[in-house]
């Protein structure tokens, strides 16, 4: 690697942490920075960034993803439940219980290509989440959730006073509650995005790249690729086992809807909003939907005449009578509306409209 290249990655990941740490900061002004949402953006985030290494890198479109996430918030609940409050182990859980379970979906889905692999990983999925619903009972709870309760064993932390109520997740006696909760994943997020970075700059991501770009011929050449397809299939799934950990570490229950294929459907929305096979194009895109969902569907009548104050009465209510219905319960009209705008217009998503807007503002400062 040259030390042009060292440099630029060293400029990216100050610049990404930089931004990932003061998101309460500038997140703000658009009514985005409270803790919960903080720690989704998070969280997705993450899910997005393992997602992307497969489905970026290899091209392999995974419809069951959702399945290490669920996988990744019962390992961790079963870690609270049995171990420890520390967030430690039941990270630890659910990353190496993910990535044996991606192992084994991995070793049979891989054994077809294109849409036979996407089909067979949503049979998986679909599989899993039936399970937890009734064969897996045991295990999951059903349909009511995995959750903590008072007589679980802890082995590893002292018994709680009588009467003192169920236990929150701790980082050696921090609280995962609000901002504190907030930066455990931001660290972790950090992280992630390194480790991704590393991989896309390997020779590893190359030879993914080039299974991407040409399988056949890689074959041809003596390459045998499976190892290569189960080891960014086994590492994504583990990035989406860490997301379903950090779900369970915010809000200690585990259900089995993290595991339905609408889930498994977000992530891919997500990936391709921002921009597949780019590092930061995923987070933009998983950012995007979550404000979508959590603070765009906020939007109702009431607000829209509150931020179109400034106009005359006449066009105030015109303006708010054309706006209501995409906003509110309206949001997925909104977002269904911009995927299809990105799809036809930018098919490298959010991230190629940005080097777009860059090459033409050097193009013009050149002119001038």
């Amino acid at each position: 690697m040259s030390i042009h290249s060292t440099r630029n990655d060293v400029l990216t990941m100050v610049a990404f942490t930089a931004v990932v740490l003061t998101m309460p900061l500038w997140l703000d002004p658009i009514g985005a920075a409270y803790p919960d949402l903080l720690q989704k953006f998070a969280i997705f985030g993450l899910f997005a960034i393992g997602f992307n290494i497969l489905f970026g890198l290899t091209g392999y479109l995974s419809f069951g993803h959702a399945a290490f996430l669920g996988v990744g918030s019962y390992a961790a609940v079963w870690s609270f439940k049995l171990l420890t409050m520390n967030v430690l182990p039941a990270i630890a859980f659910a990353i190496i219980v993910s990535g044996v379970f991606a192992v084994l979906i991995g070793f049979i889905s891989l054994r077809r290509s294109g849409i036979y692999f996407s089909i067979l990983t949503l049979a998986f999925a679909q599989m899993s989440y039936n399970m937890a619903y009734s064969v897996l009972t045991p295990i999951t709870n059903g349909e009511t959730s995995l959750q903590l309760a008072l007589n679980d064993p802890r082995i590893l932390d002292p018994v709680a006073e009588a009467g003192a109520g169920l236990p929150s997740t701790e980082l050696f006696g921090m609280s995962m509650r609000g901002y504190s909760g907030f930066y455990f994943c931001a660290v972790l997020l950090i992280i992630g995005f390194y480790i991704s970075l590393r991989i896309f700059r390997s020779p590893f991501g190359m030879k993914l790249r080039a299974i991407k770009s040409n399988q056949t011929r890689m074959n041809y050449t003596g390459y045998n690729t499976r190892p290569y397809l189960l080891s960014a299939f086994v590492i994504s799934g583990m990035y989406a086992g860490l997301a379903g950990a950090l779900l369970a570490i915010t809000d200690p229950l585990a259900g089995a809807e993290r595991m339905q294929w609408t889930a498994s459907g977000e992530v891919v929305l997500m990936t391709i909003l921002g921009g597949v096979g780019t590092l930061v194009g995923p987070l933009l895109g998983a950012g995007l939907i979550k404000y979508f969902e959590n603070i765009f569907s906020s939007y109702n009548e009431r607000v829209l005449h509150e931020i179109f104050s400034f106009l005359p009465d006449a066009l105030e209510n015109l303006v708010v009578f054309v706006t209501n219905p995409f906003v509110g319960e309206g949001w997925h009209l909104t977002l269904g509306t911009l995927f299809m705008v990105i799809v036809i217009f930018l098919p490298g998503g959010i991230m190629e409209g940005m080097s777009r807007l860059g090459r033409l503002f050097r193009f013009g400062r050149k002119e001038g």
